[in-house]
């Protein structure tokens, strides 16, 4: 059984980032284009990438971590931990005669081989992080990912040009396996072939036999406006290449915005706090406010009180649905009381609070 941690030099707890620098160390090291006619190189390069294409994976790395090899039918015979917990061994919801066939060997009318076809490609994750701006308007943006392409030499078929076909030497030609599992015996499709019973006679010197070879790829990505944290985009056809001419798998980007030191979003609308004097706020007036657009004139009624919530419609985000508007921009009101007065203006003040004996506590008075 391989160890891929030690075929990449890592330790089992190593992260994304050591795995893929090893895994870039090791691929350069050992591609055929730098040892070409060099088998021993080719082998190497082949055991690289499908090491780094399972820990890569959180979750192939997951299984590999549990199971061992196993989780991928790679082994000769042992047995599979967990391997009478029907719902890990056969998948949710596998019925009785799918359990019946593989332990039986498909006696109930034959089991059926997978496809050992066009296999679709993968699907990647990636995130980007975006200010606030770029999240309002929508951008456009180019991200750089190391993966992989499709082997130019091989078209993704991981055989060298011109190999023929031969029986399979796991299977002997028949595309399935049958293990021993205590007093019972399981057939399982041959992982080599695919349960075709044919493997390619040499495989590609360019890709070891992989179908693909990494590369580092650089992908524009529109964002449209309106997209918050955690908003997932899909990119069709920008995931890992697939192998035997199927198609690739999809991108998937997940968008982190930035925060605005003026402006809080709540979902499509916006708040912005806007200062005013007492004698604004008591005599109203028009005050300069700012939206991501640009600055808008905002009427204050006369009596506003500090802490009220102007709505202006549509100033605030898009919906990334057609069918919704977009939302508001909320201007909140906030009283500043003046500062180093002068006397006369302490008489004025105090003249105006004996002409307007107004409690504004008697309802709070009237509660305790």
């Amino acid at each position: 059984m391989p160890d891929y941690y030690r075929i990449l030099g890592v330790e089992r707890g190593a992260g994304d980032a050591e795995i893929k620098k090893a895994y870039r160390r090791l691929a350069r090291r050992f591609h055929p284009d730098i040892n070409p006619g060099d088998k021993e190189a080719e082998r190497k390069f082949k055991e690289v990438n499908e090491a780094y294409q399972t820990l890569s994976d959180p979750q192939r790395r997951a299984r590999y971590d549990q199971y061992g090899d196993a989780a991928f039918g790679h082994g000769a015979g042992g047995p599979e931990p967990g391997a009478y917990d029907f719902s890990t061994v056969f998948g949710e919801g596998a019925g009785f005669s799918d359990v019946f066939d593989m332990f039986f060997g498909g006696s109930r009318g034959g089991r059926r081989r997978e496809s050992a076809g066009p296999q679709r490609g993968a699907d990647l994750e990636a995130s980007l992080t975006l200010t606030f701006n770029e999240a309002f308007h929508g951008v456009q943006k180019e991200i750089t990912m190391d993966g992989f392409e499709t082997c130019s030499a091989c078209a993704g078929y991981g055989a060298a040009p011109g190999a023929s076909e031969q029986k399979c030497p796991s299977c002997g030609g028949r595309g399935e396996r049958t293990v021993s599992r205590g007093i019972f015996r399981m057939t399982q499709t041959c992982s080599t072939c695919g349960g075709a019973g044919v493997t390619a006679g040499r495989p590609c010197g360019g890709c070891g036999g992989a179908g693909n070879v990494p590369a580092a790829r650089r992908i524009k990505v529109k964002i449209p406006a309106g997209v918050d944290t955690g908003t997932r985009i899909r990119l069709a056809g920008k995931g890992q290449p697939g192998t035997k001419g199927g198609p690739p798998g999809d991108l998937y980007i997940t968008t982190m915005v930035e925060k605005h030191p003026v402006f809080e979003r709540k979902g499509k609308n916006l708040y912005v706090d806007v200062p005013v004097t007492i004698v604004e706020a008591a005599m109203g007036a028009r005050v300069e406010a700012p939206t991501p657009d640009g600055k808008i004139s905002v009427k204050i009624p006369a009596g506003t009180d500090s802490g009220s919530a102007l709505r202006v419609r549509g100033k605030g985000f898009s919906s990334l649905r057609h069918t919704e508007g977009r939302g508001d921009l909320y201007v909140r009101v906030s009283v500043v009381t003046p500062r180093n007065m002068s006397e006369k203006a302490k008489k004025l003040l105090n003249d105006f609070a004996a002409t307007h004996p107004e409690d504004p506590r008697v309802a709070l008075r009237a509660a305790l």
